[in-house]
């Protein structure tokens, strides 16, 4: 098995004289990808190739640091090497047991200033992707440094479109994607998925501890640079030495449906340090929340208050009668009257309203073997919920309360942060400052086995690898934007995710809105913009391991049929494929119950009705099964008939092909039930 070379190539050097550079080089374990590290005139770069052809183009690596000059470096004796062929398993998620496979190469390289004197570029190439890293362990233990800039690029070879929505604007990732030529990127967030007629690549970042959250700028055509969500004063990153960055990483596939079915980033990421989990529970839940969007309810207080002790015993019935686990509470404690927005210092994580009693409504679900799922909105308040935190978490603990929604409402880059000398600093959603506070919440949540939902996050970067009570997050337009946005989220949009947003990893969509047009909203683009069957599909496409049945409990029970199949779908699953996607136009997924034989499959389309015929080849071929089958009705389209479903049942193995007719805007939802 070829694992890694030393290479010398030519490349071409000013005046147009080539000029030849040994590289280290290391290839994947299947020898599909190559990625080669070298020096060259003082500056360090790399370059990629797939199956022999160029893939990334040669490209800086490096580190800038605050007060020093731009360095020059050389590379430093001969890499080292290593190879890594093992399998692990996930405590929760879309995949039980994950293949970590790699070759891994160590660059050292030498650099003139005193931070760069000695650091080393890690490599680690899987055959669906690689990550690189910088290890600065030349910097002395406890020396302070402050990062200016990396320099990190991605050049793809060739004609790309990018699916991108613009990074730093007010509403953090909570914006639909576009659809545009590279070219055409000022600053994107990631996961930036770009798409040519041959490849498929996904450029993202792993391991994200105690850094910033890396965006991408365009600063040349075909160019992509690294720029790091800044501190208010400019500077990028703040650490002592010696330290590691997150992992670069970028997925190649010649399908969409490979990136989709990528687990590199989670293998770039350290084991679980938390030890036992089995408190952190994948479940579905129904809530006090859509109701508050529909405007029928209130988070604040008054006569429209949601978050009252007989709401929330009436959701909890609901929740015991059909076999949910858990009740979302939002807005029971006090902070939420007034323009909470910009009052979130005002909110207190201990003390509820006077129409809410914590202790009476967590011992009447426990009576009905169901949990309460805290929430916490801050409005951005990070230093008011840091020093309630402690005490809030320890309260909910003391109820039984084990998981928490959290939340980050405050336009970004006006996250105030207030120095010991009084002076006010405004911060980015996900700079250095809040990646420290993510991982603040997640460790003091751990010490009282309490899992984490967090809403306007920073980004995913398989961190739940690590830290397992890190079990969804939000991190795009959700189903909220269905209720108030303006316009709301069309078809297209839950069929961008797989393939953009959900690459990161999990996300807390809360699907299932029966209701379509919300009482009778004579406007497509005031509301959800789908079949009710697109909504029952969403279960299986959109992986999280919480997943809320977010409508209101009346609207379920007018299609308890229907409704059987929210109540079937797991959350937590033995194995995940993706079947055939097109980003934009459609996508169908099959995952397996984990440590079940039934498999559940979702497909969804854009505006567009589709035709679709999937191989069943993933089923058990000693199993026979009943194909349980919620489809779009006869001419439902989700602008004029968006609820007209029908249910049918037939058998099913292992090599059938299925014929799906998806409605314009609509899905199928199928239960694969194994017969004995």
């Amino acid at each position: 098995m070829k694992r890694a070379t030393r290479a010398v190539f030519a490349l071409l050097a000013t005046a147009g004289v080539s000029q030849v550079v040994a590289a280290e080089c290391v290839d994947s374990p299947g020898n599909v990808l190559q990625v080669c590290v070298f020096a060259e005139n003082g500056g360090a770069y790399y370059e990629v190739t797939r199956k022999g052809h160029p893939v990334l183009q040669r490209a800086a690596l490096g580190l800038a640091f605050e007060g020093e000059k731009a360095p020059r470096v050389v590379v430093a004796g001969t890499a080292q090497r290593a190879s890594r062929d093992s399998t692990w398993e996930q405590p929760w998620g879309e995949e039980r047991h994950i293949r970590d496979r790699h070759n891994e190469m160590r660059v050292s390289l030498r650099g003139d200033t005193q931070n760069t004197s000695a650091f080393d570029v890690v490599v680690r190439a899987f055959d669906d992707g690689f990550g690189f890293r910088y290890d600065f362990m030349g910097i002395p233990a406890g020396r302070a440094v402050a990062i200016a800039d990396e320099l990190t690029e991605f050049k793809p070879v060739g004609a790309y479109d990018a699916w991108w929505f613009q990074a730093y604007e007010k509403e953090r990732d909570e914006y639909l994607y576009q659809r545009t030529p590279l070219d055409r990127i000022t600053k994107a967030e990631t996961p930036l998925t770009l798409e040519s007629s041959q490849l498929y690549l996904s450029i993202h970042e792993a391991a994200l501890i105690d850094y910033a959250s890396m965006t991408l700028e365009r600063t040349a055509p075909g160019t992509l640079k690294a720029d790091l969500m800044p501190w208010s004063d400019g500077i990028k990153v703040r650490r002592t030495g010696p330290f590691q960055t997150p992992w670069r990483t970028v997925l190649v596939s010649e399908t969409a449906a490979g990136l989709a079915d990528s687990r590199l980033t989670l293998n770039l990421n350290e084991p679980n340090r938390l030890g036992d989990v089995s408190w952190a529970k994948p479940a579905k839940y129904v809530g006090i929340w859509w109701e508050m969007h529909l405007n029928r309810s209130t988070w604040g207080s008054g006569p429209k208050h949601g978050a009252t002790t007989a709401n929330t015993k009436r959701y909890i019935d609901f929740a015991a009668k059909y076999g949910f686990d858990g009740v979302l509470v939002e807005g029971w404690n006090t902070g939420w009257d007034g323009d909470w927005i910009a009052n979130g210092a005002g909110f207190s994580f201990t003390k509820s309203y006077p129409d809410f009693d914590l202790a009476e409504v967590t011992s009447y679900a426990r009576s009905k073997g169901v949990s309460l799922i805290g929430h916490n909105e801050t409005a951005g308040a990070i230093q008011n919920y840091e020093s309630q935190m402690e005490a809030g978490f320890r309260q909910y603990a003391k109820y039984g309360v084990h998981s928490i929604k959290t939340g980050y409402v405050k336009p970004n880059g006006t996250i105030q942060r207030i120095t010991p000398d009084g002076a006010a600093h405004n911060e980015w959603f996900a700079g250095q400052y809040l990646v420290r506070h993510h991982q603040l919440v997640a460790e003091t949540a751990a010490r009282y086995r309490i899992a984490i939902d967090a809403h306007e996050p920073v980004k995913d970067t398989g961190l739940r690898r690590t830290w397992p009570n890190l079990m969804s997050r939000e991190g795009a337009r959700g189903q909220e934007f269905n209720a108030w946005g303006d316009p709301t989220n069309p078809p297209e949009h839950v069929v961008i995710l797989p393939l953009t947003r959900l690459l990161a990893g999990p996300m807390d969509f809360t699907p299932g809105i029966f209701d379509i047009t919300e009482g009778g909203k004579p406007s497509v683009a005031k509301r959800v913009q789908s079949t009710l069957a697109n909504q029952l599909a969403l279960y299986v496409v959109i992986y999280s391991p919480l997943h809320m049945a977010a409508d209101l409990p009346e609207n379920y029970e007018k299609h308890l049929d229907a409704f059987q199949f929210i109540r079937d779908v797991p959350t937590d699953w033995e194995r995940s494929r993706t079947l055939d996607a097109k980003i934009g136009d459609y996508i169908v997924v099959a995952r397996q119950e984990r440590g079940g034989r039934d498999w559940y499959l979702g497909a969804l389309t854009d505006e567009q009705a589709r035709t679709l015929t999937v191989s069943l080849d993933f089923l058990d071929p000693q199993a026979r099964y009943e194909a349980q089958i919620y489809r779009d009705g006869a001419n439902a389209d989700y602008r004029t008939r968006p609820v007209a479903y029908q249910i049918e049942r037939r058998s099913a193995r292992a090599g059938d092909r299925l014929t799906l007719k998806l409605a314009p805007g609509g899905g199928t939802a199928i239960r694969f039930r194994a017969l004995q």
